[in-house]
């Protein structure tokens, strides 16, 4: 072989390819990262272009978390003034959830913007920012299946937005996805009341080739700290 007259780099682009899988019941996005280089190079006799074409293919399953709080207490109801009517009161709910009013603000009648404590990963510092609903529904309209029908009246919680800052230059947007949905009613039989609800939620995320390696006990420790600092979590605790 002749000693090669000219080389070159030509035409090297990363592809994100996304597909879906499930598991049981929730979904998450598995992303496949397709490198394409395109290598030019002259043989000194022929002197026409060869093309190699180097291409490296990896896919990688998110981590998955997946949690469920559940409460089932004893309330007393003095008389004119049933449960139903605080979880009229949506602010008054939010309150009790989430009392710090510096980290939080009311964007609508159901809505709220939550600054979240920051939570410390290896190197980095992320500071959670979320957009909680609270919607109120009575007379067994639309609710739940989980929720009996004769229940007079559900509060729902539900993250409508989220966004990780801090994140901007290690974490792609598409790489992480957070559900939380939670409910709250009163459950009477007779004279007796009790206070019911659950909370779910799962957190998915895509660690950069940068991350790849870390433990999977820091990254548990990281969901948890996410879901300690659900303020419906708290609540049910």
């Amino acid at each position: 072989m002749g000693e090669t007259a000219a080389s070159s780099f030509a035409s090297c682009q990363q592809h994100l390819l996304a597909g879906q899988y499930s598991s049981g019941k929730w979904k998450a996005k598995l992303k496949i990262q397709d490198w394409q280089c395109h290598f030019l190079a002259a043989e000194p006799k022929s002197k026409k272009p060869l093309l190699f074409k180097i291409k490296n293919q990896m896919a990688t399953n998110p981590a998955t978390y997946s949690s469920r709080i559940s409460t089932d207490i004893p309330i007393y109801e003095s008389p004119g003034a049933s449960f139903d009517r605080y979880l009229e009161d949506k602010p008054r709910v939010f309150k009790a959830m989430f009392p710090d009013k510096r980290r939080s603000e009311q964007l609508n009648k159901e809505e709220w913007r939550i600054q979240m404590l920051p939570i410390n990963f290896l190197f980095l510092t992320v500071w959670p920012v979320v957009d909680m609903r609270l919607k109120c529904k009575s007379g067994g309209k639309d609710y739940p299946p989980e929720v009996p029908r004769n229940i007079t009246k559900v509060l729902e919680l539900e993250i409508t937005r989220w966004q990780l800052q801090g994140l901007d230059n290690v974490l792609e947007p598409s790489h992480f996805s957070l559900g939380v949905e939670g409910l709250l009613y009163a459950d009477r039989l007779g004279a007796r009341t009790r206070l019911k609800g659950q909370l779910e939620m799962n957190i998915s995320f895509v660690l950069p080739p940068v991350l790849a390696l870390v433990p999977e006990d820091v990254r548990k420790n990281v969901a948890e700290s996410v879901r300690h600092q659900n303020p419906l979590s708290i609540y049910l605790s």
